[in-house]
């Protein structure tokens, strides 16, 4: 039988920075289960396409979540979407 996830690593990251945006790129990896640099990847396209913007603190990076930034190929929120998740 395949592994699968029914839930994007996008979105997973996405999920883990709603919960708690004091994260670092390695902690959010550690939490969905992937590589920091994929964490940090991941980051840099959900920073491009709006969905999150990223905050210089220190020597830390504060990641906050842009709610109403529709999704991709949906007609639905990002905040709704976090809504239905958590």
């Amino acid at each position: 039988m395949s592994e699968w996830k029914f839930i994007t690593n996008h979105g997973l990251v996405l999920a883990t920075i709603a919960k708690g945006e004091d994260k670092t790129a390695r902690e959010i990896g550690d939490d969905v289960g992937i590589t920091e640099r994929t964490a940090h990847k991941i980051i840099l396209d959900l920073e491009a396409d709006g969905y999150i913007n990223k905050t210089k603190v220190g020597n830390r990076n504060m990641y906050s979540i842009i709610h109403n930034v529709p999704i991709k190929a949906a007609d639905t929120a990002v905040g709704e979407l976090l809504k239905l998740l958590s």
